[in-house]
């Protein structure tokens, strides 16, 4: 028992530091794409005029997505630094940094980058940190152990956390992922009501991350084909996460502590413009309780989407893409549906199994 709080400990620590990258991204991200009309593939910042508004906007879009960018490896760089000190940050936010981008550098150019998401920045996180923890323990010299949390440490895990993210991660993700399509191409004939709880369920269980994407690509695929019904579901699905989460922190503020409900309030902001990520936080420090929740709120909105023939001619989802979607209004009422079954599992979720942190926080 002791060891799982510690371990929660530690996902928190990554947790904390990684919020204000989440918000920033999300914010400028959100400013930029306000002002872009809707074009045939999503937003369109070449068609903001004049020509200084689109240059602003260009550059608040590229500073946000620069943050997300360093999301992964903050989270992963400071759960190890939770649990070995300064020594695991660098081993830790190499192996973050290469969760999203899983590519061994002798393959040839055949051979595509592969991303575990922040389940696999999570993984790198823990792994890196343990590991650093360990070469600490290893008895040195007095000479040397001056230069171990400076030199000899960082060189060797992360020479370590780079061989296992590339050589033990990265080719079961591919072959799981190349699976997961396989999977839902065949499917595309069958059930539609089974292929959108599927697609939903995928897009929430690791929110941004490889299995999330298989899903995207999949839907985002087909309007190259002229099916827009499969992107519908997905776009719809794709916001609800967040959306959920933000109004979980708002109707049941007294089972969350001030930093989560500031967290909702980022969220919200992100679930608006289809960024599913901002449920992040909340999913990293809470996963066993916080996970099942969104994927039945995104199900849920998928399904109903799905079943009232909801097209999206965008590869994109969220309220954003509304002007490019086919029957709004039922488009709205997946997502509203899905927001509020996300927001009531959660809450009730919460109530019934409260953990010491929540009543810490009560």
């Amino acid at each position: 028992m002791e060891q799982l709080k510690q371990l929660r400990q530690h996902l928190l620590t990554g947790v904390s530091f990684s919020i204000p990258f989440i918000a920033c991204g999300g914010i400028l991200i959100a400013l930029s794409l306000a002002f872009a009309p809707m074009g045939a593939s999503g937003p369109d910042m070449d068609a903001i005029q004049p020509e200084t508004l689109r240059n602003l906007l260009k550059l608040t879009l590229t500073v946000g997505v620069t943050s997300f960018g360093l999301m992964l490896p903050i989270l992963a760089g400071y759960i190890s630094y939770s649990i070995a000190g300064k020594p695991g940050l660098v081993a830790g936010m190499i192996g973050g940094y290469l969760s999203g981008h899983l590519r061994v550098p002798w393959a040839g150019p055949e051979v595509k980058e592969v991303s575990a998401g922040f389940l696999g920045a999570l993984v790198a996180g823990l792994v890196a940190g343990y590991l650093v923890q360990a070469i600490k323990k290893i008895p040195t010299h007095k000479l040397v152990k001056p230069i171990m949390p400076i030199l000899i440490i960082p060189v060797f895990s992360s020479v370590a956390i780079t061989a296992l993210m590339l050589l033990v991660i990265g080719p079961p993700m591919a072959g799981l992922l190349h699976s997961l399509g396989e999977g839902l191409k065949s499917m595309q004939t069958g059930n539609a009501v089974v292929l959108a709880m599927l697609l939903g369920a995928m897009i929430a269980f690791d929110m941004g991350g490889p299995v999330n994407k298989a899903a995207f690509f999949f839907a985002s695929g087909l309007i190259a084909q002229g099916n827009f019904t499969v992107m519908g579901p997905v776009a719809a699905a794709i916001c609800t996460p967040p959306l959920g989460m933000g109004l979980a922190t708002f109707i049941g503020r007294k089972l969350w502590s001030e930093e989560q409900r500031e967290s909702g309030l980022a969220a919200f902001g992100m679930g608006m413009i289809g960024i599913t990520e901002g449920a992040i936080p909340f999913a990293a420090s809470d996963p066993f309780r916080v996970i099942p929740c969104i994927m039945l709120g995104s199900m849920s909105a998928s399904t109903v989407a799905m079943l009232a023939g909801v097209g999206d001619h965008a590869p994109h989802g969220g309220p954003i893409v509304i002007f490019v979607v086919d029957n709004k209004l039922m488009y709205v009422v997946a997502i509203v549906i899905g927001t509020v079954v996300t927001a009531l599992a959660v809450n009730i979720v919460k109530k019934v199994w409260p953990s010491k942190v929540d009543e810490a926080a009560a």
